[in-house]
């Protein structure tokens, strides 16, 4: 988790380095060809100058010499800054390149919470057997036996990898910037104009809800937003973001929930019409 200021301070005070999330729009380029003299072909047709400086992922399905292509791309005005994991990966460390996760990807070191609950479910389904096998031994009946009614030891539910959630009760100021990794982040106050909250999971918001909205950030397309009056400048969910002058009208200061869903985008619900 990272909180940040964005303010003026006093530079004697300042840390040499600081970490703090920003939300930039990055332009995808879909390579299907490693035919330099095709794709230079197609940024003709494309660019109508050399002077875009529009930032660019490289997604290619096939190998590439990816020094030239990056030297193509520079020459086209466009700015490589990273490639799509997959193919690349290799000649993108050499080059000293950024590597994006693939849809629908979390970043390794993250723990899912999803992964934390099959574990659970694992660990109550072995109880259940270990205490049915317990009482096979006196009553053989027991085998008949419920198992929604095991206990589950109290440091099984209290692991450290299922506790990932971060609550946070303090308003979100406009410059301040919440950045979460590896849960779900809970405001219980609001987010300013300005402001930014950004997670890797889904962001829970039960103030007004204004400023950058980021939830799956590192690509889970089951992340969710859910916010008690909704009004934000851009909100974001796995990659796919929507402005505040796109979103519909009828839920702007409502309690809304935001979803990805394959092939429709963003998919905004009014929950108290639910």
């Amino acid at each position: 988790m990272t909180i940040s200021d964005t303010g003026q301070q006093d530079m004697t005070s300042q840390p040499a380095i600081t970490f703090y999330g920003k939300m930039l729009t990055f332009s995808r380029l879909q390579l299907s060809t490693d035919d330099l003299t095709a794709i230079e072909a197609h940024l003709a047709g494309m660019l109508s100058n050399k002077t875009s400086h529009i930032p660019v992922l490289i997604d290619s399905s096939i190998e590439q010499d990816l020094p030239a292509l990056i030297e193509l791309l520079w020459s086209w005005g466009l700015q490589p800054i990273g490639v799509v994991n997959g193919l690349l990966d290799k000649q993108a460390r050499a080059q000293r390149m950024a590597i994006f996760p693939a849809d629908g990807k979390r970043i390794e070191r993250i723990v899912s919470s999803k992964k934390s609950v099959t574990q659970l479910s694992q660990t109550t389904s072995e109880t259940a057997e270990a205490q049915a096998e317990k009482n096979n031994s006196t009553d053989d009946t027991a085998a008949q036996t419920d198992t929604s009614i095991i206990d589950v030891p109290a440091e099984t539910l209290l692991s450290s990898d299922h506790i990932t959630s971060m609550i946070y009760d303090q308003l979100l100021r406009s410059g301040q910037t919440i950045n979460h990794v590896g849960g779900d982040l809970i405001l219980t106050n609001s987010v300013n104009s300005g402001a930014e909250a950004i997670t890797d999971n889904s962001l829970h918001v039960y103030g007004r809800a204004q400023g950058r909205l980021v939830a799956g950030a590192t690509g889970d397309k089951d992340a969710r937003i859910f916010c008690q009056v909704f009004n934000p400048s851009l909100v974001s969910v796995a990659g796919t973001y929507c402005l505040r002058d796109n979103l519909p009208e009828n839920t702007i200061d409502k309690p809304v929930q935001v979803r990805f869903v394959e092939g429709e985008g963003l998919v905004f619900t009014v929950m108290e019409n639910i």
